[in-house]
């Protein structure tokens, strides 16, 4: 059973307003610039209005840490070692775990930051999970635009407005592509590679099938 907890409004959307959640806001304010602060704002809205106009039972807090926290380690100075998605992933669950965060549910936050940018898993996951997935693709890429009124998208993004996420978060994924290509075999940075990034190359699957170290 999902517990209660005090909520407040914000940009029209009600949301827990917690200590753990005052301070992911923070830990996100400070670790992301302006515009990927607030497309991360965006995210955890669009996410807990979904799940709420679907009437889908979910962890309030759990939605909050996992989105504001997604992309703690997008930004043009990004050097791995792992995909970004993971080193944000364990940063956040150690966060979880720091604010008191039982297992479960730190878990749920670590699946939520990891599958941020693969709805093709992320989505069949725990609501949490699913929630946070398409409150990220929505901002994204549009994911489901249509499903929360119109106006209320209009005011989540008029008090926190994109601030040319589409150009900047362009530039992130190009730099992950230039400096660390190896990450971007399974996933949708490659894309970015493959149309912007001169001389990119990332490996091939099919060669790692090929050269696996047995005879067949």
């Amino acid at each position: 059973m999902i517990a209660r907890m005090d909520s407040r409004a914000l940009a029209g959307v009600t949301v827990p307003d917690t200590p753990i959640v005052d301070r992911a806001l923070e830990y996100a304010r400070q670790r992301c610039e302006p515009y990927l602060f607030n497309h991360v704002v965006r995210s955890w809205l669009f996410a807990t209005r979904l799940g709420q106009l679907q009437d889908i039972p979910h962890d309030a807090e759990v939605i909050a840490v996992g989105t504001l926290l997604h992309d703690i380690t997008l930004n043009e100075r990004f050097a791995g070692p792992r995909r970004f998605e993971v080193e944000a992933a364990d940063l956040a669950i150690r966060f979880a775990r720091e604010s008191g965060f039982e297992e479960r549910r730190a878990r749920l936050i670590w699946d939520s930051v990891a599958l941020n940018s693969t709805p093709s898993i992320g989505l069949y996951k725990e609501a949490e999970v699913a929630l946070c997935t398409a409150g990220i693709c929505l901002d994204v890429v549009g994911w489901q635009y249509n499903r929360i009124p119109r106006e209320e998208v209009e005011r989540i993004v008029a008090e926190f407005p994109r601030l040319g996420m589409k150009q900047r978060m362009t530039r992130c994924f190009c730099h992950i592509a230039e400096v660390k290509p190896e990450l971007t075999y399974d996933n949708f940075v490659r894309d970015f590679g493959e149309r912007f990034v001169s001389g990119y190359k990332a490996p091939s699957a099919a060669d790692s099938v090929a050269n696996a170290p047995f005879q067949e």
